[in-house]
C-alpha cells in the first residue's frame, strides 16, 4: 500500500526533503517504550538512528498477539533473503525507520565496540538499570571525558539517587506511586490505571524535547550533557489540576470519573446511541447547551448561574441534563454543540477514532510499503516527518554500521566470531 497522509501533512511529505534532524546520529540502547518512542520521533524527523538490541532482542518483540509477519518486504529491505519472522504490533509502532544491530554488551568485545560506535554518535539514549553503563566501563564522567560533545539521554523509573533511586519501575507502577491512579476511576470506585501507558509515552516525548534542548545548547558551547528523565517526574508532572488544588488548600478530592473536579458540566452523558462527552468551560457555553437540549431556563436557574454554582450543584444539574441527552443521537448533537462553540464529541472507541475523517485528514495513520502505524504527532511544514519504513530484523545492519564506524573486514569478522555482534540470519 502506498504512503498515505492527509491535508497539509500529505503536501509536506511530498517535498521529499531530508528532515529537520538530517545529519544527526543517534545510538538507541533503549528498549520497551519511552526510549524507543523518543528515538522513533528523532528518526521520523530525519535523524539516523541505530537501534542496538541484545542477543535476545527487545522483549517487546514478543508482546503479542497481534503479531506482524516479516516476510518479503523485510527481506527485500534488508538486502537479502532473511527468514520471515513475527514481530509484535507493539514493537512495530515504536521502532520504525531505524537501522538495527545486535551487540552483546555483556562481553568485553561488545563493550569495546560500543566505544567505537560512540565516536561518531551525537545522541545516546538508554534506559538501563542505574549503574549498568558504569559497570560496563562507561560511567558518566568517562563518557563526558571521552565524548565531550555527546548528548546522553538517560530514562529511569525513579531516578538514580534518593531513597528509591535505581529501583525498577514500569508505567503502571509509576501511575500508582505518582498518584495518577488515585485520581482515575469512577466516584466511589477503585483507583484505576489510565488505559494507555501515558507515563511512558509522555516521558518519551519529554526525552525528545530534552535532547533537542541539549543539542540547541551544544551549538553555542560545543559540549553535550546528560538529559535526565524519570518516569516518576513525569507522573507527578501530569497530576494537574489535582496537584495545584492540594498545594492550595491541602484537600484531596474524591475521584470524579470522566467529570472535571472544578468545571461543570464537564462529563460524559448517555445519548440515545452511546456516550457523548461535553466540556462546558464558561457561562455562554452553558447557555448554548441548555438551549440546544430544550431547557433554556436552566441557564437562568440561580443554582447553575455560574461555574462555581454548577460545581456546587453538579448532582442536581446532571439529574436534569441526563434525560435530555438520552433523547438525542450523539453525532448529531455533538455537531450542533460544536457549531455553537461548545466542545463536545462522541466517545469513540479505538477503531472509530482511527477511521474518523479528521484523524485521517490530519495524516495520523501512516501506511507505506506494508507498514501501518501512528504518525509522530508533531508536524512541520517545511521540513516534514520522513516516510516511515518497517522495523528491521535483528542485526540487519550490523555489518554496515560497523564499517561506517571504521572497522575493517578483519575486525568485523573477528567481532562476529567472538559473538560480540550478530547479523541477521540468512536462509
Amino acid at each position: 500500500m502506498d504512503f498515505q497522509l492527509g491535508g497539509d501533512r500529505e503536501a509536506a511529505a511530498g517535498t521529499g526533503g531530508p528532515g529537520a534532524l538530517a545529519g544527526l546520529r543517534v545510538l538507541d540502547l533503549s528498549r520497551v517504550l519511552a526510549g524507543p518512542l523518543c528515538t522513533q520521533m528523532l528518526a521520523d524527523h530525519g535523524a539516523e538512528v541505530v537501534k542496538v538490541e541484545p542477543p535476545d532482542g527487545d522483549e517487546t518483540r514478543g508482546w503479542g498477539p497481534p503479531f506482524i509477519e516479516e516476510g518479503a518486504e523485510a527481506a527485500e529491505d534488508a538486502g537479502g533473503p532473511e527468514r520471515a519472522a513475527r514481530t509484535s504490533a507493539y514493537y512495530q509502532n515504536l521502532n520504525r525507520t531505524k537501522r538495527n544491530i545486535v551487540l552483546d554488551l555483556s562481553r568485553a568485545e561488545g563493550r569495546a565496540l560500543l566505544g567505537r560506535l560512540l565516536r561518531s554518535t551525537d545522541v545516546l539514549v538508554e534506559n538501563f538499570k542505574a549503574g549498568t553503563l558504569a559497570d560496563w566501563g562507561y560511567p558518566d564522567e568517562r563518557l563526558r571525558a571521552r565524548f565531550p560533545a555527546l548528548v546522553h539521554c538517560r530514562i529511569t523509573g525513579f531516578g538514580t539517587h534518593g531513597p528509591m533511586g535505581g529501583l525498577p519501575g514500569y508505567d503502571a507502577v509509576l501511575q500508582a506511586y505518582g498518584g495518577l491512579m488515585s485520581v482515575n476511576g469512577e466516584a466511589g470506585g477503585d483507583p484505576l490505571r489510565v488505559g494507555g501507558p501515558v507515563v511512558d509515552m509522555v516521558t518519551g516525548v519529554l526525552a525528545f524535547s530534552g535532547v533537542l534542548l541539549a543539542l540547541h545548547e551544544r551549538n553555542s558551547s560545543g559540549l553535550g550533557q546528560l538529559v535526565d528523565c524519570a518516569l516518576l517526574d513525569t507522573a507527578v508532572g501530569l497530576l494537574h489540576p489535582h496537584s495545584a488544588t492540594w498545594l492550595a488548600d491541602g484537600q484531596v478530592r474524591p475521584r470524579t470519573g470522566s467529570a472535571h473536579p472544578t468545571i461543570a458540566p464537564y462529563d460524559s452523558f448517555e445519548a440515545a446511541d452511546g456516550p457523548l462527552f461535553v466540556g462546558v468551560g464558561n457561562d455562554r457555553q452553558f447557555a448554548a447547551l441548555a438551549r440546544l437540549l430544550g431547557g433554556p431556563e436552566l441557564a437562568r436557574d440561580p443554582r447553575f448561574a455560574s461555574n462555581p454554582d454548577r460545581v456546587r450543584n453538579v448532582a442536581a444539574l446532571r439529574a436534569l441534563l441526563a434525560p435530555r441527552f438520552a433523547r438525542r443521537h450523539r453525532a448529531e448533537l455533538a455537531a450542533e454543540l460544536l457549531d455553537e462553540g461548545v466542545p463536545a464529541s462522541p466517545v469513540h472507541d479505538v477503531a472509530e477514532a482511527l477511521t474518523s475523517p479528521q484523524v485521517r485528514h490530519r495524516g495520523m495513520v501512516v501506511e507505506h510499503g506494508g507498514y501501518r502505524g501512528i504518525a509522530t504527532p508533531l508536524s512541520l511544514t517545511r521540513t516534514p516527518a520522513q516516510r516511515p519504513s518497517a522495523p528491521r530484523p535483528p542485526g540487519a545492519d550490523t555489518v554496515e554500521v560497523l564499517r561506517e564506524a571504521g572497522l575493517d573486514e578483519d575486525e568485523i569478522n573477528a567481532a562476529v566470531a567472538s559473538q560480540a555482534v550478530r547479523t541477521a540470519p540468512k536462509g
